[in-house]
C-alpha cells in the first residue's frame, strides 16, 4: 500500500517534454507542480517526477536530501489523496513537483506542504 515503486517513477523523454510544454501548473510553496491528463492505458494511475534546482542548491548531497523527504512524503499521502480519485474516475495522471524553496526544510513542513499539494491538485483535477 505504501509503496512507490519503478513504474510510479516518470522516466519516459516524451512524457516529460509534453508534461512541460503543455501541461497546467499551479505554486505551493515551497512547490511547484506541473500536470498533464494522459489518454491511454497506464500500469498506474499516477507518474510523478521530483526534481530540485541545481543553481540554487550547488551540493548534490543537499539536493538528495530534498528529494529523499519529497519521495518520502508523496509516497505515505498518495493512497488517500491521489489514488483515490484517479481511481473513481479512471483517469491517468503525469506530474513533477519542484522544489523552489531556498533552504533545506525539515520533512515536517515537507510532509504538510506535499499533502495541501495533492489536495490542491484533486482538485485541480475534479474542474
Amino acid at each position: 500500500m505504501y509503496t512507490f515503486k519503478k513504474e510510479e517513477r516518470l522516466c519516459n523523454k516524451k512524457l516529460i517534454d509534453e508534461l512541460f510544454h503543455s501541461g497546467s501548473s499551479f505554486l505551493c510553496y515551497p512547490f511547484k507542480a506541473s500536470w498533464l491528463l494522459i489518454p491511454g492505458e497506464q500500469q498506474v494511475p499516477a507518474q510523478i517526477l521530483f526534481s530540485v534546482s541545481k543553481k540554487r542548491f550547488k551540493r548534490a548531497v543537499d539536493r538528495n536530501v530534498i528529494k529523499r523527504r519529497m519521495r518520502e512524503a508523496y509516497r505515505l499521502n498518495k493512497q488517500q489523496q491521489l489514488y483515490e480519485l484517479l481511481f473513481a474516475t479512471d483517469k491517468r495522471i503525469v506530474f513533477s513537483v519542484g522544489y523552489i524553496g531556498k533552504e533545506i526544510a525539515p520533512y515536517e513542513l515537507i510532509e504538510k506542504k506535499m499533502l495541501k499539494l495533492l489536495i490542491q491538485l484533486n482538485a485541480e483535477l475534479a474542474k
